[in-house]
């Protein structure tokens, strides 16, 4: 990024003291000197302009750059926080309710027995999937 602002910068002075170079003919100073400043204020603008659309062009870049980041930091998020989420509700489950044993949900998940004698299993999302003895499968080691 400093290194574009730098060959821009470079350009537009070498392309300015190419203009104030060109022109011939002057008869007086003051002529010398008003057509110097219209050509360096020419080469000013451009620069400003070059600039200003160097700065849109980066700061588009990264915005894009900061959303991606952040999204994928959400979903890294995400997916730690199920993760917690299912360990400490199977780890509950494991002390305070009895498990099923030779019986899984849908996904061969551990089936646990709570202190209703409601039967569950525990998604990936951490949350208790209560179901009937009708929906439990066989457990497949």
């Amino acid at each position: 990024m400093k290194n574009l602002i730098k060959v821009a910068l470079v350009a537009t002075g070498i392309f300015a003291a190419a203009q104030v170079q060109a022109q011939t003919r002057d008869t007086t100073l003051g002529q010398k000197i008003d057509k110097g400043t219209r050509a360096v204020g020419k080469a000013a603008k451009k620069v400003g302009n070059a600039t200003a659309t160097t700065a849109k062009k980066v700061g588009n870049a990264t915005a894009d750059a900061a959303k991606d980041v952040g999204n994928a930091t959400a979903t890294g998020a995400k997916k730690v926080g199920n993760k917690s989420a299912e360990l400490t509700v199977k780890g509950a489950a494991a002390v305070t309710d009895k498990k099923y044993d030779g019986k899984a949900g849908p996904g061969n998940e551990n089936v646990y027995i709570d202190g209703n004698a409601r039967y569950y299993y525990v998604n990936k999302s951490g949350k208790k999937v209560y179901i009937t003895q009708a929906e439990m499968r066989t457990k497949v080691e």
